[in-house]
């Protein structure tokens, strides 16, 4: 019996019909590269084929009344795959707006949960003969780093299609009696969640004593609700934006070592002078920087079983100033290299498993009902913000990889986005580029691709500089 930990069910808790906690990945391929040909049919056989031996994309949830704890996956015995693989065709030319303004429709409706929680969308029509894939899948089966996993599964280094795992063909995605069920909550509930609350009790107590120690001394990350109010910090609704870019690697590098930075300081550098720019064009521009919640991942971190429940998340947050309110773009990389280094200097001083062991004490219908007050009543327009924009940094591979076969020539991920907090950026290396991905709230950035564009610039700024 696999139990979600508490911060994978946190997801389900905190999902609206607003605020959905979705993965995203956006896939372009070339078909041409397919032995014997690409066609719907067999793309669909050969994925039916690899998640025989993928046991996440078959199991779906399981609770029952009498659970005490957070719900469990099982598998799926009546999984077809044709109730998650959908084809579609691009109208018009088959653009990257095409593209975007479909995606963005699709990440804005709810994954049934009464089946596994994940959707492929294979999208025709598109310039050059290439086809586009979307990937969705519910935050609470994945994070950035275990949806690169799994995406990893679905590819191969050669457009060949590789043998199987034999331990994992076949293999269940889980399974639970109630008596199992009742008595592992019951359990959990009574003995684990007590010895938990009193271990991480003086631990949670020290962090903001730390906090404001290191503050004195200009140490600290940016403490929580100190953002500037910008036109994306309000209560969202369910229609989404999307714009997307591509940069070349060996430039980003190129920047980085000009500057004796990290490429992960130019990825933030450029996102903060992209978001200078945006929002100067939209009059919107405020005084103080703006602040970034970074997810990192802990699946390198040791787990204590008496705080958390292994499962699939494992990440915590890391808050970043960014440097919006440097108008030179060499002071603005410089200024982002000091805020990085104070920030993550700060967060390995704090415990990484102490936001997922208090999220494994999350009561689940308490926990949903003061999600639903908070957005119907639009609270989070009437608080100061917590942080303005969620910006993510996925390693990819470095090499070339073959999506079932085609050719991968893009991959650009979407994460989540939440009330207060409109914009997500995630970016994504993948052979030799930079994959740039934007999702928002369309009612709050009605259009993504002048944020991209801004980047571009931010990008070519630079390398102008280290030309001079």
């Amino acid at each position: 019996m696999e139990r979600l930990s508490g911060l994978d069910a946190s997801f389900l808790y905190l999902e609206t019909r607003s605020m959905l906690m979705q993965v995203v990945g956006m896939i372009e391929i070339d078909p041409s590269t397919v032995p014997g040909g690409w066609s719907f049919d067999r793309m669909l056989r050969e994925m039916d084929r690899r998640i025989t031996a993928m046991p996440t994309f078959r199991r779906k949830l399981h609770d029952s009344l009498f659970n005490l704890d957070h719900p469990v996956w099982i598998e799926d015995k009546s999984f077809d795959i044709e109730r998650h693989v959908h084809r579609v065709a691009l109208p018009d030319t088959g653009g990257d707006t095409e593209l975007a303004d479909f995606c963005a429709h699709i990440a804005g409706v709810p994954l049934d949960r009464s089946k596994p929680l994940w959707e492929l969308w294979v999208i025709e029509g598109r310039p050059h003969g290439n086809i586009s894939i979307m990937l969705r899948m519910h935050h609470a089966s994945v994070d950035g780093v275990s949806a690169a996993d799994l995406l990893a599964q679905l590819c191969s280094l050669t457009p060949e299609a590789p043998d199987l795992d034999e331990e994992k063909t076949g293999a269940s995605a889980g399974g639970a009696s109630l008596p199992a069920l009742v008595a592992d909550g019951l359990v959990n509930f009574a003995v684990r969640r007590p010895i938990s609350i009193a271990r991480m009790l003086p631990q949670t107590a020290r962090v903001p004593f730390q906090w404001i120690s290191r503050s004195r001394n200009d140490e600290a990350m940016p403490a929580p609700f100190s953002a500037p109010r910008v036109a994306f910090n309000g209560t969202i609704t369910p229609h989404r934006s999307i714009a997307f870019t591509q940069i070349s690697l060996d430039d980003i590098k190129t920047i980085k070592n000009h500057f004796d930075v990290t490429v992960n300081d130019v990825v933030m550098a450029v996102c903060a002078g992209g978001l200078r720019a945006y929002l100067e064009q939209t009059d919107d521009l405020p005084d103080k920087p703006l602040v970034a919640a970074v997810p990192v991942s802990t699946h390198d971190e040791g787990d204590d079983d008496r705080l958390v429940v292994a499962g699939t998340n494992k990440v915590t947050a890391m808050m970043m100033k960014l440097p919006t309110d440097v108008a030179d773009p060499v002071a603005r990389i410089e200024a982002m290299r000091e805020a990085s280094t104070r920030a993550k200097a700060h967060h390995k001083t704090l415990d990484a498993t102490l936001l997922r062991g208090w999220a494994q004490l999350m009561p689940p219908m308490t926990m949903g009902a003061l999600v639903r007050l908070y957005s119907n009543y639009h609270l989070a327009d009437r608080h100061p913000v917590a942080v303005n924009v969620i910006i993510s940094n996925v390693p990819g591979p470095p090499f070339p990889m073959y999506f079932l076969g085609s050719r991968i020539r893009a991959l650009f991920p979407l994460g989540p986005i939440a009330d207060g907090m409109g914009l997500n950026l995630t970016v994504m290396s993948c052979d030799g580029q930079m994959n740039f991905g934007a999702i928002a709230c369309k009612e709050q950035m009605p259009d993504a691709w002048p944020f991209m564009r801004a980047i571009e610039d931010e990008v070519k700024a630079l390398l102008s500089e280290c030309d001079r």
